[in-house]
């Protein structure tokens, strides 16, 4: 690489790859502990029906709910543990890029890398959406409108942003340009 240090040995990339990688985690746990809650919910509920002779008001609801709940955030937390896995592997192969962050539109941004010049018909910013389901998550990189942030291909059409301060990367997708 020439001197060109790979993002990953950064130590502020390698405490924002833990913390990601932390927070899945905490979705992976949370949903199977809905589960097993969900399990035990639904073992007490048919013990004090058989004994009362009648069912727990609600006890099938809350059970189906929190089996549904915790699936779904143990699938989310799997698929940021790949996630962390795969950027954390990627990252090792490439340096970071930086440059300036603007909004394109709603969880569209628009990554200027230095040298970008906006007065060159052939430059353009790369433009991505950001791949968080999550409205906090979104508006913490919107709030980075006009900033400088970092930037790494981590493989086809995605990217890893991150900016100093942030303790968690941000993931998105190449989004095709508007006409």
């Amino acid at each position: 690489m020439g001197g060109v240090q790979p993002a990953a040995d950064d130590p502020h990339t390698r405490a924002a790859l833990e913390g990601y990688r932390a927070g899945a985690l905490r979705w992976l746990a949370g949903g199977v502990i809905a589960v097993v809650l969900a399990v035990l919910l639904g073992a007490v509920a048919i013990s004090l029906a058989e004994d009362r002779g009648r069912p727990v008001p609600l006890a099938g609801m809350v059970v189906v709910v929190l089996v549904v709940g915790g699936a779904g955030a143990a699938v989310a937390g799997l698929g940021g543990l790949a996630r962390a896995l795969r950027w954390r592997r990627a990252l090792t192969a490439v340096p970071w890029q930086r440059g300036l962050l603007r909004i394109a539109g709603p969880a569209v941004v628009a990554f200027e890398p230095e040298g970008y010049d906006e007065w060159d018909p052939a430059d353009e910013p790369v433009r991505l959406r950001l791949v968080s389901t999550s409205v906090w998550r979104t508006r913490q990189v919107q709030d980075l409108d006009g900033g400088e942030v970092r930037a790494a291909p981590v493989g086809s059409g995605q990217w890893v942003l991150t900016a100093e301060g942030l303790p968690t990367l941000y993931g998105a997708r190449s989004a095709p340009r508007r006409r």
